[in-house]
């Protein structure tokens, strides 16, 4: 596996990074041992880099790699987020420094390690400005705690006034060949700052995939089931073109979910995008992608098949949008 550098950090890590939501079962069910198999073939595949939060199953996926690590005396570079705390009915947004402090001392302890390479905010409090937290983070860079901080979902606009403060080392916003909109401004600003883009849901919540998604079986605590794109007739409309994706991929000798995270990488060296699954294989596949090398008939293939703007349907729900900074 290739390796990138992250942000303005002293550390290289793997070109693509594993995305560890679904260990707490954010999609479907899951058990310890299979996200175990996943780790394990992480390993096999060079992937160091994790990426976790502490609303995962409030904490469960953040255990889960502690204990990994503990048992196995190997470590990742682990990303983890904070910044939303349980609430009565769900999270909640809570970015001052008493809140973050507890939030990032339970992760240390859940990992199991003294120290976090990169600590992002998960999703912005608006009673508090973005240059008081970062200043905050910057607190936890001195004490040792942290390496560096980030964002996720934020506009570019924030991620200007936070680099005032002190440098951002990256910014997490979903991005794919479904979810265009860091092409809008984020990308180009994270270049500039020299902030690592780190796109989450790469694989377009297993769209750009072969899988066979049926929304209407989807659980009762699959993330997806009341999002938009995946409610009809939206959905229909969005599989008419993955189909058309699909027969590309395959007339090239490449899966689906291999030629999303190829995508992804060759739109620029400074991104490291963090697919999830809750399956080895999957895992196998699309890490692959970071061999493979497009030709220009190649990206003009894809743009003709998903243009900027094909899905239908918002990404999020309305209840999935709370933090989340639009900026165009």
């Amino acid at each position: 596996m290739k390796l990138r550098k992250l942000g303005n950090l002293d550390l290289n890590v793997s070109a693509v990074g594993l995305g560890c939501m679904s260990f707490a079962g954010f999609y479907d069910p899951t058990t310890k041992e299979e996200s175990f198999k996943c780790l394990d073939e992480a390993r096999n595949v060079g992937i160091n880099f994790l990426d976790t939060a502490e609303m995962y199953g409030w904490g469960l996926s953040e255990e889960i790699i502690g204990e990994y690590q503990s048992l196995n005396k190997y470590e990742f570079h682990v990303a983890t987020k904070g910044g939303i705390v349980r609430g009565a009915a769900r999270g909640v947004n809570d970015n001052s420094e008493t809140g973050l402090r507890k939030s990032l001392e339970g992760s240390l302890k859940r990992l199991r390690v003294d120290y976090i390479p990169l600590y992002y905010i998960h999703r912005r409090d608006y009673t508090f400005d973005i240059e008081d937290v970062s200043g905050t983070l910057k607190k936890f860079i001195d004490e040792g705690k942290i390496g560096g901080f980030g964002f996720s979902e934020i506009s570019p606009s924030s991620l200007r006034r936070a680099s005032k403060i002190h440098h951002v080392t990256a910014i997490q916003n979903e991005y794919s060949l479904w979810t265009r909109y860091p092409d809008l401004g984020m990308l180009q600003t994270c270049k500039e700052l020299g902030t690592t883009f780190v796109p989450f849901s790469p694989l377009g919540r297993g769209i750009l995939s072969n899988n066979d998604l049926t929304p209407l079986n989807f659980s009762e605590t699959d993330f997806r089931k009341n999002q938009p794109r995946f409610l009809e007739p939206n959905f229909t409309k969005n599989m008419k073109s993955i189909k058309i994706f699909r027969d590309f991929c395959k007339s090239k000798g490449w899966s689906p979910a291999s030629v999303s995270i190829a995508w992804t990488l060759d739109q620029g060296d400074h991104t490291i995008p963090i697919p999830g699954t809750r399956s080895a294989t999957n895992l196998k596949d699309f890490s692959s992608g970071a061999t493979i090398l497009f030709t220009d008939s190649d990206r003009a293939d894809i743009k003709k098949i998903l243009p900027v703007g094909w899905a239908h349907g918002d990404r999020y729900s309305d209840a999935q949008v709370t933090g989340v900074e639009r900026y165009c």
